[in-house]
């Protein structure tokens, strides 16, 4: 029996999300403990033209935190995100976005993350727009 490695589990889990293919999300880096998430900046989304709402910024933090949490998991187990915060600093608005999530502090069944959102321009200067700190809780799946 093969198993498909951890970081194209968590690709293919987040990806297969309605959400994710809502928001349009694709991986830029998946490491053990860390990955970036990119997200184009969509009218859809906007509260204004060209500017992100908060709702669509939390989402690809979130994402970005919790599927970083998810690359440190064992074969079989999932997680949820069950808390987060998220602190706007900036305007979203550029080309699209990009967060950086990474793991604070992981343990069996709770793993601390967090997540840095940088709003990208055309010539790809970042600017930090948001930053993010939340908790996974981390599932057997088996047994769920």
């Amino acid at each position: 029996m093969t198993t498909t490695p951890m970081p194209e589990q968590v690709r293919s889990a987040v990806l297969s999300m309605p959400m994710a293919k809502t928001l349009q999300l694709s991986f830029r880096r998946i490491e053990p403990g860390e990955t970036e998430i990119e997200m184009p900046v969509l009218d859809a989304f906007c509260f204004r033209p060209g500017q992100l709402q908060a709702t669509a910024v939390f989402a690809v933090a979130d994402f970005a935190a919790v599927s970083a949490a998810g690359t440190l998991l064992p074969p079989g187990w999932i997680n949820a995100t069950i808390d987060g915060t998220l602190k706007l600093l900036a305007p979203a608005r550029g080309k699209h976005l990009l967060a950086r999530g990474r793991v604070v502090d992981a343990s069996r069944l709770l793993t601390v993350c967090a997540a840095e959102v940088f709003a990208v321009d055309d010539e790809g200067k970042e600017q930090l727009c948001a930053t993010l700190l939340g908790t996974a809780r981390n599932i057997d799946a088996a047994k769920h």
